[in-house]
């Protein structure tokens, strides 16, 4: 007899393509409709600053991808905020021997409105709606004539899914592993550093362990996109490594801290320009920049088994670059909540004991 394949097999048979061609189609729109301002070095703003780009679902971190999913016909969502500190400076040449450094993005506060539906008990459809709420900075006027940042921004959406390679069947069980694909599409503006050049897809495998009451996350993956350049600094594909730890001090998940660290490697060499008669030309540098940043919070959900969660946390730069790599804030805090329902095991109980 022929063994028939679980159901979600086939739900992800069928949704996962259609995704991915959608991607390539908007991607291949989107590249050959891009403006031409994001290829001109000199005032290309068409650079996301925003790195940290939170997951929708159950997830015990800010920046490491969970691996449990929503339960199927079930709805989760979520809002995180985070202020950022100068994510974007430059470094330019002025009478000082040393140059001067110019804030083209200031402050920034983002709002991440994360929303996840389960389709099966493994595969979790991912949406995230992502605003700049406040910003200042000088963004290009600092070099040209051009206005200042605007107060607010849109910001490229993102979707996607998530689909529990190793689920988690028992609270007890110390290993699970999912396995995401994002596509971050290029519909923010293009003048605030809060889109990228095209879209960008960035698969990862995130695992996580538990034990007790310590848990561990690790996602690794890939952002991969079209290379932009602005004033020498290019960002393209990168990497994106993000480590967690933490530990309950009340019971499960009542009251947990936690600490990250996430790293974002930039595989495109870096570009100086250089004045060439009348024109400015961009020269290849030799370097490699590495944004990279820590965090450590408290999380707290409160209410058991409704899936509700609290989470604060704050970090700083890990300077792996001098000046630090641009895109990376010296400073970020977050604050966020989230509700994401979950398939909980049914309790155990013991059979009912017959009498004579």
């Amino acid at each position: 007899m022929r063994r028939s394949r679980p159901p979600s097999f086939h739900v992800f048979r069928s949704v996962v393509p259609s995704l991915l061609a959608s991607s390539v189609a908007l991607a291949s729109y989107e590249a050959a409709a891009a403006p031409s301002s994001c290829d001109n070095p000199q005032t290309n703003t068409c650079i996301n600053a925003e790195t940290l780009w939170p997951n929708p679902g159950p997830s015990r971190f800010v920046g490491v991808g969970g691996t449990e999913t929503v339960a199927p016909a079930h709805l989760g969502f979520g809002l995180l905020a985070s202020y950022l500190s100068r994510p974007i400076v430059l470094h330019l040449p002025s009478p000082a021997p040393t140059g001067t450094d110019v804030n083209a993005l200031d402050n920034q506060i983002n709002a991440n409105f994360l929303f996840a539906y389960g389709i099966t008990k493994q595969l979790e459809l991912d949406l995230a709606l992502p605003l700049t709420l406040i910003q200042s900075g000088s963004g290009i006027s600092g070099l040209t004539a051009g206005d200042r940042l605007h107060s607010t921004a849109m910001r490229d959406l993102r979707f996607g899914f998530a689909y529990a390679i190793l689920p988690r069947l028992e609270p007890e069980q110390p290993f699970a592993l999912t396995a995401r694909l994002v596509v971050s599409a290029p519909t923010g503006d293009s003048d605030q550093f809060a889109r990228d050049k095209s879209a960008v897809f960035a698969p990862s495998l995130a695992a996580d362990y538990r034990r007790g009451k310590f848990f561990a996350g690790l996602e690794l993956g890939a952002r991969i996109r079209e290379t932009s350049e602005f004033v020498g600094g290019r960002v393209g594909t990168q990497g994106y490594a993000a480590l967690g730890f933490g530990f309950d001090i009340l019971r499960n998940d009542l009251l947990s801290v936690t600490g990250e660290a996430r790293v974002l490697p930039i595989f495109p060499e870096q570009h100086d320009l250089v004045q060439d008669g009348a024109f400015l030309r961009s020269e290849p540098n030799g370097k490699h920049l590495v944004p990279a940043e820590w965090t450590a919070g408290v999380r707290s959900a409160p209410f058991e088994k409704t899936d509700v969660a609290f989470q604060v946390s704050g970090g700083g730069a890990i300077p792996f670059n001098d000046p630090v790599a641009m895109t990376t804030p010296r400073f970020r805090f977050t604050l966020g909540v989230v509700y994401a329902p979950r398939t909980h095991s049914a309790p155990v109980t013991s059979p009912p004991v017959a009498h004579p």
